[in-house]
């Protein structure tokens, strides 16, 4: 802990300092990301506990709730060394949010890194996490409702295509399926209609079964990943703008910490090998 301003030195006491300008910047931003975090896993704790047994399993692979548990309890805990570092002036604390957000901003540039390079691969892992949702679209009300917006924010109908609805039990076109869905898509694949109070779910109804260019005039053809490939694209300065804001402060904090002492060697007081005489020592956080 750091001396209080006009006391005295005692013995055992820690001389570390950390600038008050960094010390409550970092703490307060922190602490709102802080909240976000335990308002993330609240809110994928819920959904969760809402959800039947059997589905929850079914789909465990893909259910919106679990990403945000995961994601929210990872968020607390780094949250929590900045913050509580940053208002106890904790070393240990700091330093460990110092080497976390290194370590974040590394697997982040890897990620890129690796997308780029293995772009190929990459679309093909996107396309078999699309189709395992669509799987299991009836299965899971969250899913099925980030499902039904991300089709009509692109404006697409599918992994690849409108037909990767086949996939999916309740809207496969196999002569035997009973489902009154049969060859059908959902409804947010269909072209939005000006002026309509009610939306037609069933407006999807027999796409399948239409050929390319019908099927053109009632609904989206195009599949989710060149849609959302060319909103990429499209949005390229912009999403790097938001990058290379979320990549600043994970890169220039561990450099201040480190090479601008913003925190210092912590020192205590102490005896050193050989003598009786008390001096200042370095200290282990």
């Amino acid at each position: 802990m750091a001396r209080r301003p006009g006391a005295p030195a005692a013995y055992g006491e820690d001389f570390s300092f950390v600038s008050p300008l960094v010390k409550y910047l970092l703490f307060f931003f922190n602490m709102l990301f802080w909240v976000i975090s335990m308002v993330m896993v609240a809110v994928g704790v819920y959904a969760r506990l809402m959800k039947h047994a059997e589905a929850a399993l079914a789909c465990l692979a893909v259910d919106p709730a679990i990403l945000l548990i995961v994601v929210g309890i990872l968020m607390f805990l780094l949250t929590f060394c900045g913050c509580i570092g940053s208002l106890r002036e904790n070393i240990c604390l700091l330093q460990t949010f110092s080497l976390c957000l290194t370590v974040v901003f590394l697997l982040q540039l890897a990620a890129g890194i690796l997308g780029f390079v293995f772009s190929d691969k990459v679309r093909g892992k996107v396309s078999e996490i699309i189709n395992n949702a669509i799987v299991h679209y009836r299965d899971d009300l969250d899913l099925q409702n980030l499902i039904d917006f991300g089709q009509k924010e692109f404006s697409c109908c599918g992994g690849i295509s409108y037909k990767d609805w086949s996939l999916n039990m309740y809207f496969n076109c196999s002569e035997d399926n009973p489902s009154r869905e049969r060859c059908s898509v959902p409804y947010s694949c269909c072209l939005p209609t000006p002026n309509q109070a009610v939306i037609n779910t069933m407006c999807g109804q027999g796409m399948q079964a239409l050929d390319y260019l019908e099927a053109s005039k009632v609904i989206y053809t195009n599949g989710c990943i060149d849609r959302l490939v060319n909103w990429i694209h499209s949005n390229l300065f912009v999403l790097g703008g938001v990058a290379l804001g979320l990549a600043i402060p994970q890169v220039t904090y561990p450099v201040k910490l480190r090479f601008h002492n913003s925190v210092k060697t912590p020192l205590v007081w102490g005896r050193a090998p050989g003598t009786q005489a008390l001096t200042l020592l370095k200290g282990r956080c």
